[in-house]
C-alpha cells in the first residue's frame, strides 16, 4: 500500500499564501481591511516611563514621519459596529520603517488579547498578539487622547475630523496584566491620496525594530497572508507611505 506522505511545512507555507492572494484578487484589493483612509501623520517618542521595554525606538525620545490608516475590517456598512484597525509606518534612518498594525480592543489586560467590534474609531486598539523583547513579552496599543477631537463613527468622518483640527493617540506598551504606559503620541495630519492609500502595503512582521520580534504561530500566519495579499496586487513590504510630517 502506497502512503501519501503529508504536505510539507514550505508546501503548506506556499498553499496558504497562493490562496491568500487568490481571496485578495477576488477582493480586487487588499485582503485584510479593505476600506481605510491613509493620512501623513507624525509620531512622537516620549520615552518609557519605568523600566525600559529594551527597544530603542521607544525608549529614546525621537519624532518620526508617520503614515496612518485607519480602517474597518469586514468592512461592514457606515457606522455599524465591525473590528477597526489603525495601522502606523514610522519612517526613520535605521533602514526598515517600523509598522504597527492594532485593532480595536478592550484596555484590560484580559480584553486586550481580543479583537472587538465597536462603532467608534476613537478608543482603544492593541496588537492583540504579543512581542518579544528577548526573553519578556510585550503588548503595543494606541489609545484614545481625552484632550484630541473625536474620530467620530465612520471612515468619512474621520477625514472630517483631520481637515477640522489635529486628531491625536497616545503610543503605549504593556506585559500581559500589567497597566499600559503611554511613551508617545501620534498625530494624524492631511489625507493621503486614495492612489496613495491603494499603493500602501504593510509587512507587520518584518517591519520592525531589530530588537523587536512577533512571537508564536500567529506570526507566521499573518507574514503569509499578507504576503498573498501584497503579491496579489503587485505591492511590495515597503510600498507606499507619506514621509511628509504635516501636523
Amino acid at each position: 500500500m502506497t502512503v501519501t506522505p503529508p504536505p510539507s511545512r514550505p508546501a503548506t507555507r506556499a498553499a496558504v499564501e497562493r490562496a491568500s492572494a487568490a481571496l485578495a484578487r477576488l477582493r480586487r484589493g487588499r485582503l485584510l481591511h479593505p476600506a481605510g483612509r491613509s493620512f501623513a501623520g507624525e509620531t512622537m517618542i516620549w520615552g518609557t516611563p519605568g523600566p525600559p521595554t529594551g527597544v530603542g525606538l521607544l525608549d529614546d525620545p525621537g519624532r518620526y514621519p508617520t503614515t496612518v490608516r485607519l480602517s474597518k475590517g469586514t468592512p461592514t456598512p457606515g457606522s455599524w459596529p465591525d473590528v477597526l484597525g489603525l495601522a502606523l509606518r514610522l519612517h526613520h534612518d535605521s533602514g526598515r520603517p517600523f509598522d504597527l498594525l492594532v485593532s480595536s480592543s478592550g484596555a484590560a489586560p484580559l480584553l486586550r488579547n481580543l479583537p472587538l467590534p465597536r462603532r467608534r474609531f476613537t478608543g482603544t486598539y492593541s496588537t492583540i498578539v504579543s512581542y518579544r523583547v528577548g526573553r519578556r513579552r510585550l503588548w503595543l496599543a494606541a489609545l484614545a487622547d481625552p484632550e484630541a477631537v473625536d474620530l467620530g463613527r465612520s471612515l468619512a468622518a474621520v477625514a472630517a475630523a483631520t481637515r477640522a483640527d489635529t486628531p491625536r493617540l497616545v503610543l503605549a506598551v504593556a506585559s500581559a496584566v500589567g497597566p499600559w504606559r503611554a511613551v508617545g503620541q501620534v498625530s494624524l495630519g492631511a489625507q493621503l491620496s486614495a492612489e496613495a492609500d491603494l499603493a500602501l502595503a504593510f509587512d507587520p512582521v518584518h517591519n520592525l525594530p531589530t530588537e523587536l520580534r512577533m512571537a508564536g504561530p500567529v506570526a507566521v500566519l499573518r507574514d503569509l497572508t499578507y504576503r498573498g495579499s501584497r503579491r496579489a496586487r503587485g505591492a511590495t513590504a515597503q510600498s507606499g507611505g507619506s514621509t511628509a510630517a504635516t501636523v
